[in-house]
C-alpha cells in the first residue's frame, strides 16, 4: 500500500462510520500521542546541569561565576549549591554544584542524576596528574551510570584553572585521562560481587580490543573545553567561562 492508497483507505473508513475502524484509529492516535507525551515530558523535566569533580577543582567558584557572575571565596562543600542560569531564547537551567568529597559525591549524585540534562565534570588543569587515578575512577563511574546512559546525557569535561602558568591544555589532559581510564577499565572485571552476593554487571566503555577513547563512548557525548573562573591573584580579571556557557546553550 502506497501513500495515496493509505490516505484513500483512511477516508473511506472514516466516511463509512464503521465503529470498529473508528475505535482502532482512535486507539492508534491516543497511543502515538501518549508516547510523544512521555518522550517530550521526560526531556522537559530534565532541566538540571550537574557540576561534579574532586575537591579543589574549582567547581563552586565556577558555579558562582555562572549563576551570580561574581567571584567568591570558597571552601570544601559539604552540601549542594543550587541556582538558576538563564539561557537566551531558551528555558533556564538549574545548575547544581555537588560536593566533591569522596564520602559525599556519590550520595548527592544519586539524589540529582534523574534531573540531569547535562554533566559538567570539572578538573584542575594544574594538578590533574597528582590525582588522576581518583579523577578517572569517578568519571568512569558517572559515564557508566545506567540512568545517564539511558537518557544519553552529554558530558563536558571543563579543564579549569587555565590561568595557572603551568596548566596543561585540554588535548594533553584528554590524552592523560584516556590512558588512565583504560587502566580503570582493564582492572574492572566483567562482574562485581554485590554485598548481597548477587552479580552486578559492569559497563564496558569504549570499543573491545582497543585502547580507551572518549570518542568511542556510546550513548553519550563527551566534550572538552578550557576555562578559568579566576586569575592567579584570585580575582575575576581574566575569567574565561564562555565555552562552558556556550555548551549550556547547546544542550538547553
Amino acid at each position: 500500500m502506497d501513500v495515496e492508497d493509505g490516505i484513500s483507505w483512511l477516508k473511506n473508513g472514516i466516511q463509512s462510520g464503521d465503529p470498529v475502524f473508528i475505535a482502532v484509529l482512535l486507539s492508534l492516535v491516543i497511543g502515538v500521542l501518549t508516547l510523544l507525551y512521555f518522550i517530550t515530558g521526560s526531556e522537559s523535566k530534565r532541566r538540571g546541569v550537574l557540576l561534579v569533580g574532586l575537591c579543589d577543582s574549582g567547581k563552586t567558584l565556577l558555579f558562582s561565576q555562572m549563576v551570580n557572575g561574581k567571584y567568591v571565596e570558597t571552601q570544601t562543600s559539604i552540601k549542594e549549591n543550587v541556582g538558576e542560569k538563564d539561557i537566551k531564547q531558551k528555558a533556564s537551567l538549574k545548575i547544581v554544584d555537588l560536593p566533591g568529597h569522596e564520602r559525599l559525591r556519590y550520595k548527592y549524585f544519586e539524589d540529582y542524576k534523574k534531573m540531569a540534562r547535562g554533566v559538567v565534570f570539572v578538573i584542575d588543569s594544574f594538578t590533574l596528574q597528582k590525582e588522576i587515578k581518583d579523577v578517572a575512577g569517578y568519571l568512569y563511574a558517572l559515564l557508566s551510570d545506567e540512568v545517564l546512559r539511558n537518557n544519553k546525557t552529554p558530558f563536558l569535561v571543563a579543564c579549569n584553572k587555565q590561568d595557572h602558568t603551568l596548566a596543561k591544555g585540554s588535548s594533553v589532559l584528554r590524552s592523560q585521562l584516556e590512558k588512565e581510564m583504560n587502566l580503570v577499565r582493564v582492572t574492572q572485571s566483567a562482574t562485581l560481587e554485590g554485598t548481597d552476593n548477587t552479580r552486578q554487571k559492569v559497563v564496558f566503555l569504549g570499543t573491545q580490543g582497543k585502547q580507551f577513547s572518549f570518542s568511542d563512548v556510546t550513548r553519550t557525548r563527551v566534550d572538552f573545553v578550557e576555562c578559568s573562573a579566576k586569575d592567579e591573584k584570585g580575582t575575576c580579571d581574566t575569567v574565561d567561562i564562555d565555552c562552558v556557557i556556550d555548551w549550556l546553550a547547546k544542550i538547553a
